[in-house]
């Protein structure tokens, strides 16, 4: 079951528009991550192969890796989302838009816990800034990890200490414009010799794409359609 720093967090004490996303959180997200998650041989439907059905016998050929990721919404008046760009250094995903987060150690007792911790080691992120509301579906990446997101409202005052090894910087996001499906792009590219097709949410010069947009898809799925 999903453990918060708060038994039940207090609306009243957020802005509006917060208070509002939290209620309707309570509502929607799991309260527990995925079942089966750790079985090799369990498919779950969300991923990269969700637009490009030609690629998921590829995508589940092989056992995948585990992983969690904090989708990190700061609650502002008018809520954003904190997301990293990732170091050009990194052996895997190299200078593209994510969240916090990365593979699930045997020592965490829950994808709740690897997030967290991921966030405070990759940019320096207090897990006592946040509150956990909720699990989205488990996403199956092109790379072979499953990730397993944790939504979590974050009380605005933090400071952040980025790890440059992982992390080149980070930015936020207006909530309101990524749960807008006018700005849910669908793009394209060769991947493996085949024409893959993507979620895209470009923002000034970020570009939100693969995994990372198809999260915040889900996330507007469970709680605004």
């Amino acid at each position: 079951m999903l453990r918060t720093k708060k038994s039940s967090p207090q609306t009243n004490k957020w802005p509006a528009a917060v208070g509002a996303l939290i209620e309707r959180a309570r509502e929607r997200l799991d309260k527990a991550p995925p079942e089966r998650l750790f079985d090799p041989f369990m498919r779950f439907p969300r991923g990269d192969h969700e637009l490009s059905p030609e690629i998921a016998e590829f995508m589940t050929s092989v056992p995948p890796r585990h992983a969690a990721v904090l989708v990190p919404i700061i609650g502002h008046a008018e809520p954003t989302v904190l997301l990293t760009q990732r170091s050009s250094e990194l052996p895997e995903h190299a200078g593209q838009v994510a969240f916090p987060g990365g593979k699930i150690d045997p020592a965490d007792p829950d994808p709740l816990a690897t997030a967290l911790r991921e966030a405070e080691e990759e940019i320096g992120l207090a897990s006592r800034h946040a509150t956990p509301l909720g699990y989205l579906d488990a996403y199956l990446s092109g790379t072979g990890f499953r990730i397993v997101p944790v939504v979590a409202v974050i009380e605005p005052g933090f400071e952040l200490l980025l790890n440059p090894s992982e992390v080149a910087d980070t930015f936020e996001v207006p909530l309101s414009f990524l749960m807008s499906p006018d700005n849910h792009a669908r793009h394209s590219r060769e991947w493996r010799g085949v024409q893959r097709s993507y979620y895209a949410m470009p923002f000034g010069e970020r570009y939100i794409w693969g995994a990372t947009a198809g999260i915040l898809r889900n996330l507007y799925e469970r709680l605004y359609r």
